[in-house]
């Protein structure tokens, strides 16, 4: 399916723009059906630009590119939601987003639990997330403490990938046992949110 342009009088339908990892929206621009086009053939963000009369890709200038991830339609099918990859900055003002708000890195943690979720119900037998699941609580909790062995290991050590690695290895069981108990990320975050607020 592609956008119906001709639902306004100028052709130009708007198209939210969100991050496709920590999913932030990050700027509203308008394509009509030829920056749409271009959009899909080159796979960087291409918009109408309303002041220069003409076809703009993001980033054109600055470098600071929006590539093209994914591209879905509202229910009517007069606007666009854009999920891409910034490339540096988004907004001309250096900020992150339009909005001033910070397109923090860290919110990609929320989308892996996303993911987590899905491959948890999904039919694929090879998932290892899966599999640990289908293992139970005794399983993941293990997994979770021989990480924790493992990170406090390479602590002592002066190899940051290797610790950057079991670091990593850690945060995703951890993710993972908070599924299994029905948890999530955001509940920590509010408790210790809580926390915060009580010792001010």
């Amino acid at each position: 399916m592609k956008p119906d342009f001709s639902k306004y009088s100028d052709g130009l339908v708007p198209a939210v723009v969100q991050d496709f990892k920590t999913q932030k929206v990050l700027m509203l621009g308008f394509m009509n059906e030829e920056a749409y086009r271009k959009t899909e053939e080159t796979a960087k963000v291409t918009f109408y630009s309303r002041s220069k009369q003409r076809l703009w890709t993001k980033g054109e200038e600055s470098g600071h590119f929006l590539n093209l991830k994914q591209i879905m339609l509202d229910c009517d099918q007069d606007t666009i939601l854009i999920k891409a990859e910034p490339v540096g900055p988004t907004c001309h003002t250096g900020a992150d987003t339009c909005w001033s708000e910070k397109n923090h890195s860290e919110d990609f943690l929320y989308y892996l639990q996303e993911i987590i979720d899905l491959r948890r119900i999904s039919n694929d037998d090879k998932s290892y997330v899966k599999k640990l699941f289908e293992k139970g609580i005794n399983k993941i909790a293990q997994k979770v403490g021989e990480e924790a062995v493992e990170i406090v290991i390479e602590s002592k050590d002066d190899n940051k990938e290797l610790f950057l690695n079991e670091a990593a290895d850690l945060l995703f069981h951890f993710i993972i046992l908070l599924r299994a108990k029905d948890c999530t990320l955001q509940d920590v975050v509010a408790l210790l949110q809580q926390r915060h607020s009580v010792s001010k």
